[in-house]
This record gives C-alpha cells, sequence and structure tokens, in this order.
C-alpha cells in the first residue's frame, strides 16, 4: 500500500489544482453571464438565457467529452483556414497549429468553469435582484457614478447574498472533478481505478478515495463557514452591556 501513496497524493494535488482553477475562470464567466442576461438589449439577453439553459438540461460529462472531442476539430478548421468574405473580396483567415490535439487539464478546466458559471450565475443573479432599488437611488443621490455604485455598493451585498449558493456550487465542482477521469487527466479518480486494476482491491481503494473526498470537502466546508461569518459579522446582535 505504501508504493501507492505517493501516486495518490500527487492525483489529488492535480484534482485540486483542477478544481481551484476552474473555481477562478468559473466565477469570472459567472459574472459575465450574469451581466449578458441582465442587459436590456433583449437578443443578447435570450441567447444568454437558452445558453444557459441548454448547458443546464445536458449531462455534465456530456459537456467534458463535447469539449474533449470538439477542441481538435476547432484547431483542424482553424489549421486548414477559414474563408472570411466582406462582400466585394475575400480572404482566408489561417493559423498554424502544429498539435492538434489540445491538453486534457485545459479541456477539463474549460468544462468544469462552463459548469460552474452556468450555475452561479443563476445565484448571482437572484443575488443581484435581492438588493433593494433604493440602495441605487441612495448612490445617485450621493453623487456616486454607475462603477463606483457597482463595486462599492451592489458588489459587497451581492456577494453576502450570494456566497452560500456559491459554496454549495464549489462543493459540488469538487466532485465534478471526477468526470475528467473520462477524458484521461490522471486526477484522483482516474489514479484510484489505475490502482484497482493493479491490485484488484475496489473496495480498498474507493474506500481510501472516498475519504480523501470527504476530508478536502470537510475542510472546504470549514472554510467556508469562516468566510460566510467574516461577510456576516456586522449583522450579528451584539450582546448588551450588563
Amino acid at each position: 500500500m505504501d508504493g501507492y501513496i505517493l501516486p495518490l497524493a500527487q492525483a489529488t494535488l492535480i484534482t485540486l489544482s483542477l478544481a481551484f482553477v476552474s473555481l477562478i475562470v468559473g466565477m469570472i464567466l459567472a459574472f459575465i453571464f450574469t451581466t449578458l442576461e441582465s442587459v436590456p438589449f433583449k437578443p443578447v439577453a435570450r441567447l444568454m438565457s437558452l445558453f444557459n439553459l441548454t448547458i443546464r438540461a445536458l449531462p455534465e460529462l456530456l459537456i467534458v467529452i463535447a469539449i474533449y472531442n470538439g477542441l481538435p476539430l476547432l484547431l483542424m478548421a482553424l489549421d486548414d483556414g477559414i474563408t472570411i468574405s466582406l462582400g466585394f473580396t475575400s480572404f482566408i483567415l489561417q493559423i498554424n497549429i502544429t498539435n492538434t490535439q489540445p491538453d486534457p487539464f485545459l479541456c477539463g478546466v474549460i468544462a468544469l468553469s462552463i459548469l460552474y458559471a452556468v450555475y452561479a450565475s443563476q445565484t448571482l443573479r437572484g443575488a443581484f435582484k435581492a438588493i433593494p432599488s433604493g440602495q441605487k437611488q441612495a448612490a445617485q443621490v450621493l453623487g456616486l457614478g454607475k462603477f463606483r455604485t457597482f463595486s462599492r455598493i451592489i458588489v459587497p451585498q451581492m456577494w453576502r447574498h450570494a456566497l452560500p449558493g456559491l459554496s454549495n456550487q464549489w462543493l459540488i465542482l469538487l466532485k465534478d472533478t471526477a468526470l475528467v477521469s473520462a477524458i484521461a487527466i490522471d486526477d484522483l479518480m482516474m489514479q484510484t481505478k489505475t490502482i484497482i486494476a493493479r491490485t484488484n482491491q475496489p473496495f480498498l481503494w474507493y474506500f481510501v478515495a472516498m475519504i480523501i473526498y470527504l476530508i478536502i470537502s470537510i475542510l472546504s466546508q470549514k472554510v467556508i463557514q469562516r468566510i460566510e461569518k467574516r461577510a456576516t459579522a456586522f449583522e450579528q446582535p451584539q450582546s448588551a452591556n450588563s
């Protein structure tokens, strides 16, 4: 068993790296998706809503595999050249690509980031609607511009409203990292399957993987609780002085 501890530790680091990078990219995409879905221009908002609905309706494993298998086709198309017509003339946009097989880790990050962003954008959208409209009016009375109103007034309140939902999505993201084993990423689940194939002890090693996921989730929950406590510290009632 000692010979498999190091590979499992390395695979756990890959899983955590994949989750953290996907979280950062997913949060950025979530803000973009929320903004696009809330723009006054209806075609853009409806197109974004349709995109979110489509991603939520599809199995998550299908998204991962589709991105992994779809990127090579896109890279091949760019390598062959894309003809762009301007009406009176046309030219070929060509990008020389030596390797048409994308990095599995990159594909995993793209897939998990999109999955996280789609669900997190709905949480952010609900948090945005939970802020009273009087907050914006008060900021205008104080002479704050739109950017300062959004960054100094809206975002801090959105954060407090959205934190429970985003925290839950983070725990789901941790579990979804197991999906990338389908595209040959040597994550915790993939390494567990490899060890089982060598040792023929599925119960033992799946139990070890379960414990590792459980420890990561418990530690994440502890961190989330501290963040939530700090985010809502001013809301806690103070005991009266005796």
